[in-house]
């Protein structure tokens, strides 16, 4: 079968198609012929070495999530699964290729009407902006700012904020355009990446949801209310400022509150849970998506230029 793999980390460039087994179900796990193969921001930190501390080594398969039929089960599996079309988490790894191997927990059939395109697009996307917003503790009424609202992350926390009954909910991105698109979706001010740009927006922020990270992180920091909550979720802008928590000291009176949020923390039956009702909300159109290209899985590195040029808007997918 074919699949990508890190040749050497850092540009795209370094990313390679090859031939390798298919690989065999271990017991408790399930294959999947994938026919949708989702490019987060993960994938992009990792190519570029940014985790090497983790143990990525070069000859590492891409790819967290797929969506396909199940075509074969490991020991222990209920054989039931077989044919099914699902959507299921690979881990940080397998997901770039014509066959994927998941745990069978970490698998969710598809409802009907919810494409394999759109599945990958909200699937792990959609739970780390619900349980973010959990962590945020963001009630009715508050205000919310979600920096680097572009991607699949923040195009659902957007929604989420806005269903939750957040008193406005800003966002930072890229272009007038994608502002507008951002608006669509439930945003009520758009600034700039430097958090600009809207002579209307608040002040200040309750809440702040941060996929970006990156050296400007402080000036956003600063921006957050007395009581504030600042909760990132990301760093494809790369790491903050080393000594970026003396803004927090320096704001002690405020009682600011900063965390880091990955779902890997969260039980698996509860992000299966909220998962599975994000599937049906998004079936039923209450919950959009938005794929912004479907390349072919040759054309991975073609993927990550355009992630790493900003051209993103949304998820690209990858399809065998």
């Amino acid at each position: 079968m074919k699949a990508v793999v890190i040749r050497t980390f850092g540009d795209p460039e370094g990313l390679e198609v090859i031939d390798m087994p298919v690989p065999v179900p271990a017991p408790g796990q399930v294959r999947i012929a994938t026919e949708a193969i989702g490019v987060g921001g993960v994938d992009a930190v990792i190519r570029r070495g940014t985790l090497a501390a983790y143990g990525f080594r070069a000859g590492h398969v891409l790819g967290s999530e797929v969506a396909g039929e199940v075509t074969a089960v490991g020991e222990g599996v209920d054989a039931s699964w077989i044919g099914r079309r699902v959507w299921a988490f690979t881990g940080l790894s397998g997901g770039y290729a014509e066959q994927a191997v998941a745990s069978v927990d970490d698998v969710l059939p598809l409802p009907h009407g919810l494409t394999g395109t759109d599945a990958v697009a909200l699937g792990g996307s959609g739970v780390v902006a619900h349980f973010a917003l959990e962590r945020a503790r963001l009630v009715p009424g508050e205000t919310v700012l979600v920096r680097g609202a572009a991607g699949s992350i923040g195009i659902t926390a957007v929604q989420l904020a806005a269903r939750n009954g957040a008193g406005s909910v800003a966002v930072t991105t890229s272009s007038a355009e994608r502002g507008a698109r951002l608006e669509e979706l439930g945003a009520t001010h758009v600034l700039n990446r430097s958090g600009e740009g809207d002579g209307d927006a608040p002040a200040g922020f309750d809440v702040v949801i941060d996929v970006v990270g990156g050296p400007r992180l402080p000036l956003f920091l600063d921006r957050l209310n007395s009581n504030g909550r600042y909760v990132a979720v990301g760093v494809v802008g790369g790491q903050p400022p080393a000594d970026f928590g003396m803004r927090l000291m320096d704001a002690f009176r405020r009682s600011l509150s900063f965390a880091t949020f990955s779902s890997d923390t969260v039980p698996g039956p509860d992000r299966q849970a909220v998962r599975s009702s994000q599937f049906a909300d998004a079936a039923l159109g209450n919950l959009r998506t938005v794929v912004h290209e479907v390349l072919p899985l040759e054309q991975a590195a073609s993927a990550h230029r355009k992630m790493d040029a900003g051209e993103v808007f949304g998820r690209v997918v990858l399809v065998p």
